[in-house]
This record gives C-alpha cells, sequence and structure tokens, in this order.
C-alpha cells in the first residue's frame, strides 16, 4: 500500500468512522445523576439509620422504600424536566418557522451575518446562507441560529429510563449490603461498600464520556462521603437521644 493511499485512507477513515462521544450526552448524563443520586441517597439514608441502631428488617425496608420512592421521583422529575426542555425548544422552533415564512430576506440576512462572524467573506457567507436556506432553511436557523442539533434536542423518554434505571442500579448496592455484611460492623462495611461503588461509578462516567478518570472518580467519592458522614452523624444524634 502507497503512502498517498495510506494517507487517503487514514483520512476517509478518521471522517467516516470518528466515534463522537458527545452522542452519549442525552442519556448519559441522566444515567449518571440517576446511579450516583440513587447510591448515594440510600447508601446515607441506610448509614444515618444503622447508626441510630435500627434492626436489619427496620434497614431493609428503609432501603426498600428509598430505592422505589427515589426511582420513581427521578423517572417523573427527569420526565418533567426535559419535557419543559423540549418545550422551549419547540416554541422557539415554531417562532423560527414564523419569522422563516413571513420574513425571509431578513432571516437570509442573519444566518449570513451568522457566517460571517465564525470567519467567512460576506460573498461566501452568503452563498452558503442561500444553499442551506434552499435546502432546509429551518433546519439552518435552528442548528446556526437557535443552537439545536439532533444531538442536544431534549429526549424526555430516554432521559427519564435512564435515569430511573441507574438509579435502580446504584440503590441496590448498599440494599445488597445489608443482606450480606456484618450487622456488628454494619455502617462501617456499608461506607465502605458505598466508597467502592462510588469509585466505580466515576470511574465508568469518565470512561463513557470520555473524561480524565481520576477528577470524576475524585468528586462522585468526596461528595458521596460528605453525605454518608452527615446522615450517619444525625443518625447518631438521634439514636443517642432515643436511649
Amino acid at each position: 500500500m502507497s503512502k498517498s493511499f495510506e494517507g487517503i485512507y487514514a483520512m476517509h477513515h478518521s471522517i467516516h468512522d470518528e466515534a463522537h462521544l458527545s452522542n452519549r450526552n442525552h442519556w448519559l448524563r441522566a444515567a449518571v445523576l440517576g446511579a450516583n443520586d440513587g447510591l448515594i441517597s440510600t447508601a446515607s439514608l441506610l448509614v444515618g439509620v444503622a447508626a441510630a441502631s435500627a434492626n436489619s428488617q427496620t434497614l431493609l425496608l428503609t432501603g426498600m422504600a428509598a430505592l422505589t420512592a427515589g426511582a420513581l421521583s427521578m423517572a417523573a422529575g427527569e420526565y418533567i424536566s426535559v419535557s419543559s426542555q423540549a418545550d422551549t425548544e419547540k416554541a422557539d422552533l415554531d417562532k423560527e418557522l414564523h419569522e422563516l415564512t413571513h420574513n425571509a430576506e431578513r432571516e437570509l440576512f442573519e444566518l449570513t451575518k451568522i457566517y460571517e462572524k465564525r470567519g467567512l467573506d460576506h460573498v461566501l457567507a452568503h452563498q452558503v446562507a442561500i444553499a442551506l436556506t434552499e435546502h432546509d432553511a429551518l433546519e439552518a436557523h435552528a442548528r446556526d441560529e437557535i443552537g439545536l442539533t439532533d444531538l442536544s434536542q431534549a429526549k424526555p423518554i430516554h432521559a427519564s429510563v435512564a435515569s430511573v434505571l441507574s438509579f435502580i442500579a446504584g440503590a441496590i448496592l448498599p440494599i445488597i449490603g445489608i443482606l450480606l455484611l456484618p450487622a456488628q460492623t454494619l455502617v462501617w462495611s456499608l461506607a465502605t461498600l458505598t466508597i467502592v461503588g462510588l469509585a466505580l461509578l466515576g470511574i465508568i462516567s469518565a470512561r463513557l464520556g470520555g473524561a480524565p478518570v481520576i477528577p470524576a472518580t475524585s468528586r462522585v467519592v468526596i461528595w458521596g462521603v460528605l453525605a454518608m458522614v452527615a446522615t450517619s452523624l444525625i443518625g447518631r444524634l438521634f439514636g443517642v437521644a432515643a436511649l
């Protein structure tokens, strides 16, 4: 294979086969948030209750209640919030369509100015604006004026499903810990198990998002530890008060 052919092949491979991690944004954000929330909220609650000297049956019931309520809350909250975003995007598109119908020349001028600001000279910017307007005017304005693309478009169902499944996956870990860990050292064992889970979550989310592993893992673990410490202290205070 000649060097020139290898160069053409490499360029072709790069253009057509390059994987963009931003394609995962519409579900990765919701999944990481759901798993992090499920793990931290459930584990923190269980550590706090366990610190108040609750028995294993109470802890298991508490964990299942936290999982059920949290998963449903995450699903509903994510769907409502992302639906609100989708409604706003639709309103912008409707407004843009109205402007294209009634003020086509002004919209073409706006598009030309956008391309000029991106480095094109006036003549080329105007030619590009005309070509894209003839191809799909609404798509051109949605992408270049409003900033909406297929990748950034709000997807309520995707976000809701990703958040509820990841919440359950995160919350189930400390619940399993209640069944398997020794009762004598449950608080510390549960905290250790949760920290391991948080570290794994940080690593997985960093890998999926193409981010540095150490910063992503550190912030997940640090905030999780702070939450567990706070709830453990509250649980001990109430446990002492109950005695």
